[in-house]
């Protein structure tokens, strides 16, 4: 399939939703027929949530918030572990026209004191084991009226406060340009900013991506390494399986391989979405399963740029594809996506319909097939502003387009490849080279388990690339034998002139290489 550099901007395919709409009450209407079907299931104990007593205990939650003075609009923080009250607490909110902000689990104090002030959250909803990281808060922030514990059993317990609301189905009045939900951005390039969300968005999303690229149906088991705290994550393990009425699993630890293993051994999910990073420690790990053990048929990557060779040594590993996609906390999910059957790996895929897309040049203008620029996209999920940043929103949002800081090339076939954030492009000898790519070649030496790639200033103060590599356990390689295995693969000049090997890699909770903590650290 041809696309012309015009076929992009063609009307794109709508999903009408109504002026007077709520998300989680579109989500769960949606089951009522399904009451007995686990909607939920604990990965770590094997308990329950079925789709009845999700709505049940989300109204009750929506019930009790309004009877203790949480009025529409009013924000509050959801630090918890991904566990069978998450859901409740989130949707429960939004029924009741409750804001909740979706928070990263494994911040310290400092960054959740910075949200909770930024946000004036009147209310947070903790797991008990993050709790101790709140404590030094708890009557410090004015705003910050309640805090309600998650696996608690006392008066101050989520469990408590379902418990005393009313199961009365009554849904806020909200419509469909509502604010519904705010998530903080990772922190790759810096500090996190609030993004807004509305209650059209996250079934857009669904309908968009999930049904017709991804391929979800009822009958599917779905496991997400990616928590709900992050965009992915929460499509992944929330708004997709609702929407068609598919079970979730939710693992509330950490997802190491083991852990992961286990999940895919013992539940079987048929989807499984992943991680770059996860998916070469996995494929790493000499206990991974063997393909018969296993159930997957279809597995999803995002968050970075998919190495063509774990994606590659995946596929033949368990015989299904990795569809890598590009998605943000800006647009909410994946806007640009391989496809079942058309997976070409090393590049990121196509535009998935009812997103524009274009690359944009230093100069402004749109990009031809193949020149490298900045992608930029429209479509129905993106987020509102950034809270309490009218700067850094006017740099990102402009008008119907969203800066996406990412560098792509585009080919003649529609599919685009990455080429690194636009802060982390070089210019080695006047000539553009992605960080990406000498990254996805550093990968494919077989010692290698993963690689960063920064420019570093030489002593003539020219940039050249330089790798950080960590290496697999058991094996070893030499500065010049990366080198060497580069320069026989890439153009001369794209070879790292350094190489420095590390135990690991700085990485967001999502596991986004934070390479702006590299090149501090480079100096």
């Amino acid at each position: 399939m041809h696309l012309s550099q015009a076929d992009h901007t063609v009307s794109p395919p709508r999903v009408d939703i109504p002026r007077d709409y709520n998300a989680a009450h579109d989500l769960l209407s949606r089951n009522a027929s399904r009451s007995s079907k686990a909607a939920f299931v604990d990965a770590t104990t094997g308990a329950q949530l079925t789709f009845g007593e999700l709505t049940e205990q989300s109204h009750r939650f929506a019930n009790a918030l309004r009877g203790r003075g949480f009025g529409p609009e009013t924000r509050v923080m959801v630090a918890m572990l991904d566990t069978l009250e998450w859901p409740v607490v989130f949707l429960g909110c939004m029924l009741a026209g409750v804001v909740p902000i979706a928070a990263n689990t494994l911040l310290p104090t400092k960054d959740f004191e910075f949200m909770l002030r930024d946000s004036r959250a009147q209310a947070l909803f903790v797991s008990r084991p993050l709790l101790p990281t709140f404590e030094p808060l708890i009557g410090t922030i004015d705003t910050l009226k309640h805090v309600f514990v998650a696996g608690g059993d006392g008066d101050n317990s989520v469990a408590a406060l379902v418990k005393s609301g009313s199961a009365q189905q009554q849904v806020a009045a909200t419509c469909s340009d509502d604010a519904c939900f705010w998530l903080y951005s990772s922190g790759s390039t810096g500090t996190p900013k609030g993004t807004v969300h509305l209650h059209s968005h996250l079934v857009q999303t669904a309908e968009l991506y999930a049904r017709p690229i991804l391929g979800i149906r009822e009958n599917d088991v779905v496991y997400s390494a990616a928590k709900l705290f992050f965009a992915y994550g929460l499509g992944n393990a929330l708004t997709f399986p609702l929407a068609v009425g598919a079970t979730a699993l939710l693992l509330p630890v950490r997802p190491t391989p083991a852990d992961v293993f286990k999940v895919l051994k013992e539940l079987k999910p048929t989807i499984f979405y992943g991680v770059p990073t996860l998916f070469a420690a996995l494929l790493a790990d000499p206990n991974r399963p063997k393909r018969a053990e296993v159930n997957m048929r279809v597995c999803t990557s995002a968050g970075e740029a998919l190495p063509a060779d774990i994606g590659k040594r995946w596929t033949e590993e368990y015989g299904c594809e990795i569809l890598d996609g590009i998605g943000s906390t800006e647009m909410l999910h994946i806007f640009l996506s391989n496809r079942p059957g058309q997976v070409r790996y090393g590049t990121t895929g196509v535009a998935v319909p009812g997103y524009e897309l274009r690359i944009v040049g230093d100069d402004g203008k749109e990009c031809a097939d193949g020149e490298i620029g900045e992608l930029q996209i429209k479509g129905p999920s993106s987020a509102l502003y950034y809270w309490n940043s009218r700067a850094r929103t006017k740099a990102t949002f402009a008008g119907d387009w969203t800066r996406s800081g990412d560098k792509y090339t585009r080919d003649a076939d529609g599919y685009y490849t990455y080429g690194g954030r636009t802060d982390d492009m070089l210019k080695v000898g006047g000539i553009y080279v992605s960080p990406f790519e000498v990254e996805a070649c550093v990968m494919t030496h077989p010692a290698v388990l993963e690689a960063a790639v920064i420019g570093v200033n030489d002593s003539e103060g020219l940039t050249k690339p330089k790798a950080y590599v960590v290496l697999k356990q058991g094996q070893q390689a030499s500065a010049e034998d990366i080198q060497a295995h580069v320069k026989s693969r890439l153009a001369p000049y794209k070879y790292p002139r350094w190489v420095e090997f590390v135990p690991e890699l700085p990485k967001t909770a999502t596991g986004k290489i934070q390479r702006f903590k590299l090149r501090a650290l480079a100096g």
